[in-house]
Order: C-alpha cells, then sequence, then structure tokens
C-alpha cells in the first residue's frame, strides 16, 4: 500500500469515527433525549453509521479537497 492511500485510509477511518460519534449522539438525542436507554441507542446508530461514513469519506474527500482548492484559489485572486 502507497503512503499516500496509508493516509488516505487513516484520514477516513479517524474522519468518520469522529463524525459518526459526533452526529449520531446529536440525532439520538435530539430524537429521544437523555432517556435510560440512550447509549444503548447512540451505539446502534453509531454501529450503522461508521460503515457508511467510512465509504463516504474515502469516495467524497478527494473531490471536496479538490473543489475546496478551487473555491480557495478564486477567492485569493479575487481579493
Amino acid at each position: 500500500m502507497s503512503e499516500a492511500l496509508r493516509l488516505r485510509f487513516v484520514f477516513a477511518v479517524i474522519m468518520s469515527l469522529v463524525m459518526t460519534l459526533l452526529m449520531s449522539a446529536w440525532v439520538t438525542w435530539l430524537n429521544i433525549g437523555l432517556q435510560d436507554d440512550f447509549l444503548a441507542r447512540w451505539r446502534h446508530a453509531f454501529l450503522a453509521a461508521w460503515p457508511v461514513a467510512f465509504c463516504a469519506v474515502m469516495l467524497f474527500a478527494p473531490h471536496v479537497q479538490g473543489i475546496s482548492r478551487q473555491i480557495v484559489l478564486r477567492f485569493r485572486r479575487s481579493s
């Protein structure tokens, strides 16, 4: 595995982990509040969402990075 691919994989694991932990907790809390079964429901939501988030980061991060680069360059030129 190349260094670039390894970096992309590690980035995707960490980014998807952080985002899924935060978003699944937030949405679970919005939907049910702090109920007795909050942690069990949060865990279920997290485990269901993390693989999807990981695949999304692996697929879309390079494109989003390119779009972000173009936006920053346009703002740099216009100012």
